[in-house]
């Protein structure tokens, strides 16, 4: 028995180096491309994707194969989104020398990783490997992407789509690979052969990037936690929650998981998000729907981005007419309370806080339990109290005035860098805040040159000020 699956093990290692090696030998092709033909290549990889008629065609495809989320949802991504995401990157220099700083007299230039190995998701395999690819061509590297098994059909299709683009842009189709038989096994191969890991999925997977012995971006754990104050405009913020809760069926991990009311505003907003379409659930069905949705102790796949119907069904209670999303009343946050958690499907759990300070204490202490790191929102007038929440969570992305789903990783009405790989600091166990983009997967040179005029050091007296006095 522990032959064979040394066997078998050995065989997955050798089909992730052949891979390794088409993927290495073609970006080596394009290691010294010039702006131009590199941003001639990552449009025509958009375009291949999401010109009118194929969008509609993969978007469908990745509803049939996965059964999570919806046409609409996916659609939006793969047509909407992979054009937002080149359109901000398209403008920027990514060849030679990319960044002057002439006070310090540093000059960046910017330099290939290599051969990037992509984790590909089963909630956003639509557009996941196409921002991706784009992003690793951007910086003329090479990409292998490992998709969930769930979606491998949809990504062999959207790689070799943009393969084919790719050869009549008369560049290495190898550029972009996929894993098209995927396996845990394949995957952690990849992991430890490729030059930069950008993982995007499930805490298990980008855990196992940072033990792959390769310098990888990951991704930390998504439980957006949205404020509402008494300065808000309420029919906006009810509006904006409704459309990020049910977009693509919550299949994102931005997806609105709670929403704290402060006091003032508390029944005048639930009654809002109910004219919305939010379903209230009594205690009973509040606790048909946690059987649900938790099988000992974890997410159950089957009622990931499902319908209200289906989720309802499923759980045991109707569900009326018209019903978008449920809404949980919850009070405390961690493991004896799950709804605090991450619940990848229509369901919120909403809170009511006494004011914003309590707001403030509520969202830190939901997200030390899962989302830390991510992204909260709020919705308000007062730039006082966004200020107040920004500063005091613990958080990458304040939203504000914003759909959360909808905006966090970019969109057209924000500044916000387009990409699906959202990085959490040190909060959520990773190595950057960033939008993870192009700037991420290259390799800098820092010339540096003599200043004009050395530096001097200032006198201990400027230097040390009142420090000398106290301390002698």
């Amino acid at each position: 028995m522990a032959t064979a699956l040394k066997t078998v093990q050995s065989s997955e290692a050798e089909e992730i180096a052949e891979l390794v090696a088409l993927s290495r030998a073609a970006q080596e092709q394009i290691a010294h491309y010039s702006q131009a033909q590199v941003d001639a290549l990552i449009r025509a990889m958009v375009w291949a994707v999401a010109k009118p008629g194929v969008a509609e065609m993969i978007a469908q495809q990745t509803v049939d194969e996965t059964q999570l989320g919806n046409y609409d949802g996916k659609y939006l991504k793969i047509f909407r989104k992979t054009r937002a995401t080149l359109m901000d990157i398209i403008d920027d220099k990514s060849v030679g020398v990319i960044e002057e700083d002439p006070v310090r007299n540093i000059v960046k230039i910017a330099k290939p990783v290599g051969v990037i190995g992509a984790l590909s998701p089963s909630t956003n395999p639509e557009a996941t490997p196409v921002i991706k690819a784009i992003s690793a061509v951007k910086g003329r590297n090479s990409i292998i992407v490992a998709p969930h098994p769930r979606a491998k059909l949809t990504n062999k299709l959207i790689c070799d789509l943009m393969r084919a683009a790719i050869v009549k842009m008369g560049a290495p189709a190898d550029i972009v690979l996929s894993i098209d038989i995927p396996s845990v096994e394949k995957t952690n191969e990849l992991m430890r052969q490729c030059d930069r890991v950008l993982a995007t999925g499930g805490s298990a997977m980008v855990t196992a990037a940072y033990s792959s012995g390769t310098p990888a971006l990951g991704v930390g754990v998504g439980n957006a936690v949205i404020t509402v104050d008494e300065t808000a405009d309420l029919d906006d913020a009810a509006e904006k929650i409704r459309l990020s809760k049910t977009l693509d069926l919550a299949a994102s991990c931005s997806s609105d998981n709670a929403v704290i009311l402060v006091d003032a505003i508390y029944d005048e907003m639930l009654a809002k998000l109910v004219g919305k379409g939010g379903l209230v659930l009594d205690d009973d069905q509040k606790a048909k729907l946690q059987g649900a949705i938790w099988v000992d102790g974890h997410i159950n796949a089957k009622v990931v981005a499902q319908t209200p119907k289906f989720i309802g069904d499923y759980a045991g209670f109707a569900v009326p007419e018209g019903t978008q999303f449920f809404i949980v009343h919850e009070t405390g946050a961690g493991p004896d309370h799950p709804f605090s958690g991450e619940k990848m499907t229509v369901t919120m759990a909403v809170y009511r806080a006494k004011d914003l300070d309590h707001a403030i204490d509520l969202t830190n202490r939901i997200q030390a339990y899962q989302g830390q790191g991510h992204s909260c929102g709020i919705y308000s007038r007062s730039d006082a109290n966004i200020m107040k929440l920004a500063e005091a969570t613990r958080t990458s992305r304040v939203m504000v005035n914003q759909p959360q789903s909808a905006s966090n990783s970019g969109n057209l009405w924000n500044g916000m860098r387009q990409t699906f790989s959202l990085g959490c600091g040190s909060w959520g166990g990773n190595g950057t805040n960033n939008n993870i983009t192009w700037r991420d997967l290259i390799n800098e040179t820092w010339v540096s040159k003599p200043l004009a005029v050395a530096k001097t050091l200032p006198s201990d007296e400027v230097l040390f000020g009142d420090v000398i006095a106290k301390l002698g």
